[in-house]
C-alpha cells in the first residue's frame, strides 16, 4: 500500500493538459525543484494502452482500474493508496469500468 501525498509544494504545473484518447485520460505535468516530474490525471471509463520510455509508477488516488503489464497474462486490480510499477520500454493496459480513476504517474528513470 502507497502513502499518497495530498499535496505538492514548491512546484510548477503545466497549465496546458496532457490529452489522451480524445479526452478520456487527461493529465498536468508537475515539475519539482530538482527538475523530476510527476503526473496528476483523470482516466475515464474505458480500456487504453499506453507505451513507457522510462519506468514509471502509477500511484491510484481515488476509483480503480485493473492493469496487464506487457509480456504478461494477468490482470490485477488496484483501488485507492495502491499502486503498480511499469518497466521502461514496455507498456500496459489499463481498463476503468466505471467512474473515474485518479492516479500520480511518478517517472522513475
Amino acid at each position: 500500500m502507497a502513502n499518497l501525498p495530498t499535496q505538492f509544494s514548491g512546484v510548477t504545473v503545466v497549465t496546458k493538459a496532457n490529452l489522451y484518447f480524445d479526452g478520456k485520460v487527461a493529465s498536468h505535468s508537475v515539475v519539482f525543484p530538482d527538475g523530476s516530474k510527476k503526473t496528476l490525471g483523470l482516466i475515464y471509463p474505458g480500456s487504453y494502452h499506453f507505451g513507457t520510455g522510462a519506468p514509471e509508477r502509477m500511484e491510484i488516488v481515488a476509483g480503480s482500474c485493473s492493469v496487464t503489464l506487457d509480456g504478461k497474462s494477468e490482470t490485477k486490480t488496484y483501488g485507492a493508496n495502491e499502486y503498480f510499477d511499469v518497466a521502461g520500454k514496455s507498456g500496459f493496459t489499463i481498463v476503468v469500468a466505471s467512474g473515474v480513476c485518479e492516479y500520480i504517474c511518478s517517472y522513475l528513470g
